[in-house]
């Protein structure tokens, strides 16, 4: 009964923050005009979507923060995945609303996802300034740092490399699909790596660590 009571209420809240999600998207892009009927409503079912799964996985408050989450992560990957665009003004909150879940929580977990936050930036930088060294070029956009970062401050430290292992096979299966339909990724082509970035992180914060339990 519950668990339905948070459902419903998860998913009430996602029909008109997925059409929030539509308009910020458009906004933060500078593109002034209303999002259209089919835009709005991949987004309303995204964001209900968001906040059902959240809710089926894990009830009562995690259940919000679950669509919290998931909200974020889906705006962020849509102007990724549009614009190459992941805007320190949404990674910085997305950071923010995950240390302030974890404190909720305790000392023991906020300490955990503070040390989460600060492992996920640390390695996508100095990953991103390894490759800037080696090949003379950027390779990791500087919002990814970021995006993990939030993603460390959401699942802790300890589901950290479950995120990146996520996020990887979901990036290489996208490159598979590519190469499978006849459009394979050209070397020099860049990919939106903050959408397979944000689907790790959510996966990690469902699920929890590979292996668990």
């Amino acid at each position: 009964m519950a668990q339905g009571v948070h459902l419903a209420a998860s998913v009430g809240l996602g029909f008109p923050m997925g059409y929030v999600l539509a308009v910020l998207s458009l906004r933060l892009a500078d593109a002034v005009r209303a999002p259209s009927p089919a835009r709005a409503l991949a987004f309303i079912f995204g964001g209900a979507g968001c906040a059902a799964w959240a809710a089926c996985v894990g009830g009562g408050a995690n259940a919000l923060l679950g669509a919290l989450l998931g909200w974020q992560l889906l705006l962020l990957a849509c102007l990724d995945a549009e614009h190459f665009w992941l805007p320190r003004m949404l990674t910085v909150p997305l950071i923010g609303s995950g240390l302030a879940a974890a404190a909720v929580a305790g000392p023991e977990r906020l300490a955990e996802c503070a040390l989460g936050a600060a492992a996920g930036f640390l390695a996508l930088r100095l990953l991103g300034l390894a490759y800037r060294r080696l090949r003379g070029h950027e390779g990791l956009g500087g919002g990814d740092a970021y995006l993990l970062a939030g993603g460390g401050a959401w699942v802790g430290w300890i589901a950290l490399p479950s995120a990146l292992v996520w996020a990887a096979a979901s990036g290489l299966a996208y490159v598979g699909l590519r190469a499978l339909a006849g459009r394979p990724v050209a070397a020099n082509q860049h990919i939106p790596f903050g959408v397979f970035l944000s689907l790790g992180v959510w996966l990690a914060w469902l699920y929890g660590p590979i292996g668990r339990g």
